[in-house]
């Protein structure tokens, strides 16, 4: 039988060795989701302020370079780049810091999934640090708080109104729009109503998406000021959304749109499509239903309280039996391996960029799931199929052969490193296998490139 420690490690934090002080029962993991954030203090990462003060340093550079000779202008050019990078890639060092060393790893799970649910991707050079931003200020703030808190915060987010475009809609009767002959955006409405809130099927109709694309004409932010809410390009008048009307006592503003967000938020299609979701995350692709009702029910009577719906999660059995139903998506995949070498967030952090680079973001890319870099909106898969490709597990078996030893010296022995990686989760298989490889090399990268270790 699996140990309790052994499922916590494995479903729901970043592999063992469990860092120390870390929980391994449900009422401990929720204290600890409910306590201060010591990683966000810990390891720093980007916010919205300094992520647009990028965006104006990096437009103020273009602007001046166009007078420079061609020299200068790419001496201009090269120190913009070299700062976005910087900033961008200190983020995602960040990320793998903090998901190494904190011993709350169900935060850092959740902030992963809720930053996958909320996608956004970078849009060039100047807002190259936007998703970072997004996710220190609107996500990892508000994991255990009401889901209408979250969605508002990531809904007006700068990271999500220019991944959406809804920085250029403006409503068609709006003075902006007359004036302009600038027209409406539907993307950020239509992926609240398909992705974020109520899910593809869920009753809405094309009707719904325009008129809360309407309702959202208006919110829009620039560099130098951060989130702002632009009255010129407001469509006028009320909208109705599921059959409620917005916006219908006073002029447009940011209000109606809050409260439109609050009302998705609560929707029981809304509860039953993250219940779902959560539990195919963290459970398995074909979840059982028992545990999806549960979260539901929890989101019903809690109006969508994030912590309590945690709770149901973590209190359902179906949390509790031996892991293995999921394969580790490759971020996953790569901080569990770092863990189990015995690289700790301190290191990350020090790491040469090149170095942080080979060992981290080019071995994600090549197993499929690029830094901050997803297909679409509706964010990286989770079946297993999607990530069991030819590509992906040689990409998979490269990192396992040709790293450990780049990081670990010496490598240690696998009969000891399979029970440091693995516990009782490794099968009676690998664990003999591993222990008559011919050197530790291979014993090292069998573990890693195993079916145990790549799945939780």
């Amino acid at each position: 039988m699996t140990a309790a420690a052994t499922i916590a490690a494995i479903r729901f934090g970043y592999g063992l060795p469990l860092p120390a002080g870390a929980a391994a029962e449900p009422a401990p993991m929720l204290a600890a989701l409910a306590a201060a954030d010591a990683m966000a203090a810990r390891y720093p990462g980007v916010g919205t302020e300094a992520a647009l003060a990028l965006a104006v340093r990096v437009q103020a550079a273009r602007k001046a370079a166009l007078g420079l000779d061609d020299a200068a202008r790419n001496a201009a050019r090269k120190e913009t780049m070299e700062a976005a990078s910087a900033l961008a890639g200190g983020a995602a060092r960040a990320a793998v810091a903090r998901a190494l060393a904190n011993p709350d790893g169900l935060r850092e799970r959740l902030v992963q999934f809720w930053t996958d649910h909320f996608t956004v991707a970078r849009r060039g050079l100047p807002y190259v640090a936007l998703p970072s931003a997004m996710v220190e200020d609107a996500i990892r703030p508000n994991l255990t708080a009401p889901f209408a808190v979250m969605l508002a915060a990531v809904t007006t987010h700068p990271a999500m109104l220019l991944y959406l475009n809804q920085d250029k809609s403006v409503g068609p009767g709006s003075v902006a729009g007359r004036r302009r002959g600038r027209g409406l955006n539907e993307n950020l409405a239509r992926e609240v109503l398909e992705l974020h809130t109520l899910g593809v099927g869920a009753g809405y109709s094309q009707t719904d998406v325009r008129q809360l694309a309407e309702l959202m004409t208006g919110l829009s932010f620039t560099p130098e000021e951060g989130f702002a809410f632009q009255p010129r390009w407001a469509e006028p008048g009320a909208e109705t959304v599921l059959g409620r009307s917005y916006g219908d006592t006073g002029p447009p503003g940011l209000e109606p749109v809050l409260a439109a967000l609050a009302d998705l938020a609560v929707r029981p299609e809304t509860g039953q499509h993250l219940a779902r979701k959560l539990a195919v995350h963290f459970l398995a692709d074909d979840p059982d239903p028992a545990a999806v009702s549960a979260m539901a029910s929890a989101w019903a009577e809690t109006g969508g309280d994030l912590g309590a719906v945690t709770a149901a999660l973590l209190g359902h059995p179906a949390a509790w039996v031996p892991p293995g139903a999921k394969v580790r998506q490759p971020f996953d995949y790569l901080v569990t391996g770092l863990r189990a070498l015995g690289v700790t967030g301190d290191r990350v952090m020090a790491m040469p960029g090149p170095a942080f680079r080979r060992h981290v973001l080019m071995p994600m890319a090549a197993m499929g799931q690029p830094w901050q870099q997803p297909r679409g909106p509706d964010g990286w898969p989770e079946d297993a199929a999607d990530w069991i490709t030819p590509q992906g597990l040689a990409a998979r078996l490269r990192w396992s052969m040709d790293t450990p030893e780049q990081l670990a010296d010496p490598l240690p022995d696998p009969r000891l490193f399979v029970e440091r990686a693995l516990a009782d989760a490794a099968a009676p298989e690998l664990i003999v296998a591993s222990g008559r490889a011919e050197t530790r090399r291979d014993g090292v990268g069998l573990i890693l490139a195993s079916p145990d270790f790549n799945r939780r």
